[in-house]
């Protein structure tokens, strides 16, 4: 299966070297080197995966994954930070993107991660039918893994196709602890991410999720262990 990756990157260095290993890898790959020829690409043409540095000339990466997530809550995204950019990777996930890397990095770590989200959209594309679990209620929220939406009254929330994932996994193991190392391989299929981005999606589920985030009643944290998911607290 061929896959079609847009490549938004304004240092052209770092551009080449990008573009010439995926194409290597068997991808199409298209290049942006600013926000608004990103923008402009993105309006002419649906991507496989978007990768996308966050300090761009004209818009940023985050005002590019904002607008993307308006109308496209499935492309994969995966951000290009600067060391340090702690704000950004966490303001990133918030946005929906399903994973990040911290410049500098090895292309072995990119393509890895590349690896993993593409094979998400592959799965996808292989079984298209909805999910066993697609739509179910936990509390007062109704939750549409399928749309990637949870909605509370008139209260409506994106769920990124990370968090819809994860919380795929909690729901099919409710009442019973889930793992770090189950997360990682059947969400993330292994790559090599830490403890943190995974609790990190897992924060941000739990905020959409809970009334009260800071009195958790439904994703509870066993510490030391993993998270377990309770229907009825």
């Amino acid at each position: 299966m061929t896959f079609h990756l847009l490549l938004v990157e304004d240092d052209h260095a770092i551009c080449t070297v990008l573009h010439d290993a995926l194409v290597h890898d068997g991808h199409q790959v298209t290049t942006a080197q600013d926000g608004d020829e990103a923008l402009a690409v993105l309006r002419a043409r649906a991507f496989d995966l978007l990768l996308l540095d966050v300090m761009l000339p004209g818009p940023s990466g985050l005002e590019i994954l904002r607008t993307l997530r308006q109308r496209d809550q499935r492309t994969p995204v995966l951000l290009l930070t600067a060391k340090g950019g702690e704000s950004d990777k966490v303001l990133g996930l918030e946005l929906g993107a399903d994973d990040y890397v911290t410049k500098p990095f090895s292309l072995r770590e990119l393509r890895t991660r590349v690896r993993v989200l593409l094979r998400r959209v592959e799965r996808n594309a292989e079984s298209p039918a909805p999910r066993p679990a697609g739509r179910f209620t936990l509390g007062d929220a109704e939750i549409d893994l399928d749309g990637y939406e949870l909605r509370r009254g008139r209260t409506s929330l994106r769920l990124s196709p990370t968090e819809a994932a994860m919380l795929q996994l909690l729901w099919r193991e409710r009442g019973r602890v889930v793992d770090r190392q189950r997360f990682l391989h059947e969400v993330w299929g292994g790559a090599p991410i830490g403890d943190r981005t995974i609790d990190t999606h897992l924060l941000h589920l739990r905020q959409k999720l809970e009334r009260d985030p800071k009195a958790p009643r439904h994703l509870l944290t066993v510490h030391g262990v993993g998270y377990r998911l309770v229907v009825e607290p």
